[in-house]
C-alpha cells in the first residue's frame, strides 16, 4: 500500500513527488538513509519529508524508514516470485510447471496476507451476519468465486443470492433494503454497471462492501467498507486470473470463518445434525 501510494502520488506537491521518485529509485538505500541526506539528494527539507511520510500514512520518518525496511526484505525473500501473469514458458515440463504453479499461488497468499485489515475483516463479518439477506455481485471467474462464497454460507444458515445468475441485476437491486447487505467483487473495480446501482444503494441506505484489487477503483468512495488485496496482475495482459482469483479465495474463506467463529458451538452442533439427517434420516440414500 505504501509503495502503491508512492507511485500513484495523488495530492502530492512537486517537492514531494521528486521525494518519492527517489525513494522508489533507491529503495534497498532508504532503510539507512539519514532524513538530512534524504533531504540533500532530493533538494527538499526536513519538513518536506516529514510532511509526505505522514501524507502516505506513517507517524514520522522513522515508522516511514522501518515499513521501507520491511518492504525491502519481502521483495528480496520473494525475488525468485513467479511472474503471475505468465507463471510458465513453452519450454516448462510438467513437473516446473507445477512447482511454479504451487509458487505463485504461495506468493499470491502471503501477499494478500501482508495486505489484511484484520478489525475490518471483523467488522464485515458482523454485516454480513446482521443482515436479512445477503446480495453478492460478480461476474466471470471473479463469480465462481462467490458461489464458493454461497455454498459455505448454508453451512452456517445464511443464504447469500448471487445477484447477476439469471440476469436478474436490476430486480434484485430495486428490491433491496437496508435491512440487507451487498457484496461486489471486482478485482478491477471499473465496472460502470455497478457503479450505477451503488449510487442508486446508496440513496436507500443499503450497506455496500466491495471486494477489489484497485484501489483507485471509482467504487471505493461508494462503499461503505472495502476489502483491498492489490496483487501483481493486469487487467488483460495474462495467460488467466491466477493470482487474483486466489487472493480472493482467501479473503473470503477468511471471512466465512470469521462468520463461523461467533457461533462456533452452535455451528459444529447445527453440522453433527444435519450429518445425520443426511447420512441416517430421511434424507438418507436408499
Amino acid at each position: 500500500m505504501l509503495i502503491e501510494k508512492l507511485t500513484q502520488q495523488e495530492n502530492f506537491s512537486l517537492a514531494e513527488k521528486r521525494i518519492a521518485d527517489y525513494i522508489l529509485a533507491h529503495l534497498a538505500a532508504i532503510p539507512t538513509i539519514f532524513i538530512q541526506e534524504l533531504a540533500e539528494k532530493t533538494f527538499s527539507s526536513h519538513s518536506t519529508i516529514i510532511r509526505l511520510c505522514k501524507k502516505i500514512g506513517c507517524s514520522g520518518f522513522r515508522e516511514f524508514k522501518e515499513t521501507i525496511a520491511e518492504i525491502v526484505y519481502t521483495q528480496r525473500r520473494d525475488s525468485a516470485a513467479v511472474n503471475v501473469n505468465f507463471p510458465f514458458e513453452p519450454s516448462d515440463t510438467a513437473s516446473e510447471i507445477a512447482q511454479k504453479m504451487a509458487d505463485l499461488t504461495i506468493n499470491t497468499l502471503q501477499k494478500a496476507s501482508r495486505q489484511i485489515d484484520a478489525n475490518l475483516l471483523d467488522q464485515v463479518a458482523d454485516q454480513l451476519l446482521q443482515a436479512e439477506r445477503i446480495f453478492l455481485f460478480a461476474q466471470g471467474d471473479t463469480q465462481l468465486r462467490a458461489r464458493s462464497f454461497q455454498n459455505k454460507l448454508i453451512k452456517i444458515n445464511k443464504f447469500a443470492i448471487l445477484a447477476e445468475e439469471y440476469v436478474d441485476t436490476q430486480w434484485n437491486a430495486v428490491n433491496l433494503t437496508d435491512q440487507d447487505c451487498t457484496l461486489f467483487i471486482s478485482y478491477g473495480g471499473s465496472n460502470p454497471g455497478y457503479e450505477k446501482i451503488m449510487r442508486y444503494l446508496t440513496e436507500k441506505s443499503v450497506p455496500l462492501i466491495l471486494l477489489t484489487g484497485n484501489p483507485n477503483s471509482t467504487l471505493v468512495p461508494l462503499a461503505t467498507k472495502t476489502l483491498l488485496t492489490i496483487q501483481e496482475e493486469y487487467d488483460f495482459a495474462k495467460i488467466a486470473t491466477f493470482s487474483s482469483q486466489t487472493a480472493f479465495e482467501y479473503i473470503l474463506n477468511s471471512l466465512f470463518s470469521i462468520m463461523y467463529t461467533r457461533d462456533y458451538e452452535k455451528n459444529i452442533r447445527t453440522l453433527r445434525e444435519n450429518q445425520i439427517a443426511m447420512q441416517d434420516g430421511l434424507l438418507a440414500d436408499e
